[in-house]
C-alpha cells in the first residue's frame, strides 16, 4: 500500500484526543505510585484511608475509561483517515464526541478529588457516590458512541465506493473494535442509567447487587478487548513493516479480528464464580467460552512469529531459533512488540487461573487478580500504546526524534517495572493477601513476610513510573527534532487479497452471531433478576458519610 499522510484536518483532532490521553495517563501512574507505598507500610505523606480510597478510583477511572477509550478514538481517527485514504465522515460530530468527554472527564473527577465518589471504577453497589460521577462517565460513554458511528459511517462510505475490494486490514480491525465497544458497553450503561444514578439521586433506596455485578460482568472482562485490539491492529499491519518484512497472512489478521468480538463479550461471568446468584451451568459455559478467547491470540502469535521469521532469515539468522536474534529489535516497533507478547504470555497464563471455575476460588479477590489485569494492561497494552503513539507523532507534527536510545530505555524501563511489579503480587495472592485493601498490620507475626514483598512491588511501581514519565518528555522533546516523513505505511501481504469472503469484510454475520450467544450466555442470567430473583440491599452513600 503506499503512504498516506495524515491531511483532511485531522491532526489536530487526533493530537487532542492523544493529548489528553497520555496526561490523564501521567496523573494516573503518579497515584498509583503513591497507593503502592502507602500498601507498603513506609506511610507516605496524606496518608489516610479516604485519601487512599479516592485515589484508587481516580487512578481505576482514568486507566479504565478515560485514557484508552480517547487513545482507542485517535487511534481509530488516525487509521481512518490514513488507511482509507479520504476525510472523516463528519469532523464536526467527532468533537463533538472529544468535548462530551471532557465535559464528562471533569464532572467526573470533581466528585472523585473531593471524596465523594470513593466507589471505586467498578461502583461496588451498594456504596454509592455523587450522582455528578456517574453523569460524568455516562458523558465519557456517549462521545464514544460518536466515534462508533463515524468508524462504520467511514468503512460503509468506502465500500460503496470500492465495490467487492477488501477493506484495508487496519480499518477492519479498526471498525471490529468500533463494534465491539458498542456491544460492551451496553452493560455498563444499563447499570448506571437505571441502578446507579436513580440510587445516588435518592429515588431508591435499595439497590439489587446481583443484577449490578451481573451488567457489569457483561462489560468488564470485553472492555479489556477494546484496550487490546488497537495493540493487535498494530501486530498485523505495522510490526511486520517495521522490522523490514511483510505480513505472513491478511486473512488471518480479519479472522482474529472477528473472533476476538465473538469470544471476549459472552465471558464475564467468569469474574462472578463465587457470587450465590447464578447457577454452575452458566458459570461453567461462561468459562468454556472464555477458554476460547485463546484461540485468536494463539493464531496471531502464529501469524506475526512466522512474519518475523521470514524476516530474520532473509537477514541472516539460521537454526531453529536463530532468526530471532536477527531481528533488528533495535526499531522501537519491533521492541514493543516483542516485549508485549512477552508480558502478554505471563499475563495470559495468570487469566488461565481465574478463568478456572476450579482454580479460581484459590485467588479470589486477592493480589494475583490485581497482577493478571495490570500485566495485560500496562505489560502488553499500554507498551503497544508507546510503540504506536512513536510511530504517529512524527507523522502528526511532521518532526522526528533526535535519537532512538531513550525510546528503546524507556520501553525497556516500563517492561521491567510491570515484572517488577506484579510478579510479587502473584506470590501475594497465593498466600492469600487482599486487594483493594489500604493498609496491612505488619507487626502480626502471621502476615509480616507480606511487607519484602510488597517493598519490592513498590519499587517495580517507581521503576515504571520512571518509565511513563520518560514516555511523555520523549513526545514533548520530539517537538525539536528534523523534520520527518509524514506518509503513513502499513504491512503489506505477502499475498495481498483482492477478494475476500463476505464475512471477512463486514460485520453482519458477526453481529448476529454475537446476537446469538449474548442470548444463550446472559438471557437467562438477566432475566431471572425480574422474574424469580430478587436481591435488594440498602443503599451506602459514601458522599453523605452513610
Amino acid at each position: 500500500m503506499e503512504g498516506r499522510a495524515v491531511t483532511y484536518r485531522a491532526d489536530r483532532l487526533i493530537l487532542a484526543h492523544f493529548g489528553v490521553a497520555f496526561a490523564t495517563f501521567a496523573v494516573a501512574i503518579i497515584l498509583g505510585a503513591w497507593q503502592m507505598t502507602v500498601r507498603s507500610g513506609l506511610n507516605p505523606v496524606f496518608t489516610s484511608p479516604e485519601a487512599y480510597f479516592a485515589s484508587v478510583t481516580a487512578h481505576g477511572t482514568i486507566m479504565g475509561y478515560v485514557m484508552p477509550t480517547l487513545f482507542v478514538m485517535g487511534f481509530g481517527y488516525f487509521v481512518a483517515v490514513t488507511s482509507l485514504d479520504r476525510p472523516l465522515p463528519n469532523t464536526r460530530l467527532a468533537w463533538i464526541g472529544f468535548w462530551l468527554i471532557m465535559a464528562g472527564v471533569v464532572m467526573a473527577m470533581a466528585p472523585v478529588l473531593a471524596g465523594k465518589a470513593t466507589v471505586l471504577y467498578t461502583f461496588y453497589p451498594p456504596l454509592t457516590g455523587s450522582v455528578f460521577y456517574y453523569l460524568g462517565l455516562v458523558l465519557v460513554v456517549v462521545g464514544s458512541w460518536f466515534w462508533i458511528a463515524l468508524m462504520i459511517w467511514a468503512m460503509s462510505d468506502w465500500k460503496k465506493d470500492n465495490p467487492g475490494k477488501p477493506v484495508p486490514l487496519a480499518m477492519f480491525g479498526n471498525v471490529a473494535n468500533a463494534f465491539l465497544w458498542l456491544w460492551t458497553t451496553a452493560g455498563v450503561a444499563a447499570e448506571l442509567l437505571f441502578q446507579a444514578i436513580p440510587a445516588s439521586l435518592g429515588w431508591t433506596q435499595t439497590i439489587d447487587i446481583g443484577l449490578a455485578r451481573t451488567l457489569f460482568a457483561w462489560t468488564l472482562h470485553p472492555i479489556v478487548y477494546f484496550w487490546l485490539l488497537p495493540a493487535y491492529i498494530a501486530f498485523y499491519t505495522m510490526a511486520p513493516r517495521a522490522a523490514g518484512g511483510r505480513l505472513y497472512s491478511d486473512m488471518m489478521g480479519r479472522l482474529s479480528f472477528l473472533l476476538l468480538v465473538l469470544y471476549s463479550l459472552p465471558v464475564g461471568m467468569h469474574h462472578l464464580f463465587t457470587d450465590p446468584e447464578h447457577g454452575t451451568g452458566f458459570k461453567f459455559l461462561q468459562m468454556m467460552l472464555t477458554a476460547l478467547v485463546t484461540v485468536p491470540t494463539l493464531l496471531t502469535i502464529f501469524t506475526i512469529g512466522a512474519s518475523m521469521e521470514i524476516v530474520g532469515r532473509l537477514r541472516g539468522g539460521r537454526g531453529l531459533f536463530g532468526w530471532i536474534g536477527a531481528l533488528p529489535w533495535d526499531r522501537p516497533m519491533v521492541l514493543a512488540t516483542g516485549l508485549s507478547f512477552v508480558l502478554l504470555g505471563f499475563g495470559g497464563f495468570g487469566g488461565t487461573i481465574n478463568m478456572s471455575y476450579g482454580m479460581n476460588a484459590m485467588i479470589h479477590n486477592t493480589s494475583w487478580v490485581t497482577a493478571h489485569f495490570h500485566l495485560i494492561y500496562g505489560g502488553s497494552v499500554v507498551t503497544m500504546y508507546f510503540a504506536i503513539a512513536y510511530e504517529f507523532w512524527p507523522k502528526l507534527v511532521g518532526r522526528q526524534p533526535l535519537s532512538l536510545k531513550p525510546i528503546r530505555l524507556q520501553l525497556w524501563l516500563w517492561a521491567i517495572g510491570i515484572v517488577v511489579t506484579t510478579f510479587p503480587w502473584h506470590v501475594l495472592g497465593l498466600f492469600g493477601e487482599p486487594r483493594r485493601v489500604a493498609t496491612f498490620d505488619y507487626a502480626n507475626p502471621a502476615i509480616a513476610f507480606w511487607q519484602p514483598w510488597t517493598i519490592v512491588s513498590m519499587i517495580g511501581g517507581y521503576i515504571m513510573l520512571a518509565g511513563g514519565l520518560l514516555f511523555v518528555w520523549n513526545l514533548v522533546t520530539l517537538y525539536r527534532g528534523p523534520e520527518a516523513d509524514r506518509q503513513m505505511h502499513y504491512a503489506v501481504a505477502l499475498h495481498p487479497p483482492q477478494r475476500v469472503p463476505s464475512a471477512l469484510n463486514g460485520f453482519a454475520l458477526c453481529n448476529w452471531l454475537l446476537l446469538f450467544l449474548m442470548l444463550m450466555a446472559y438471557g437467562y442470567p438477566i432475566g431471572q433478576f425480574f422474574f424469580i430473583k430478587d436481591y435488594p440491599a440498602p443503599i451506602h452513600r459514601v458522599d453523605l458519610g452513610g
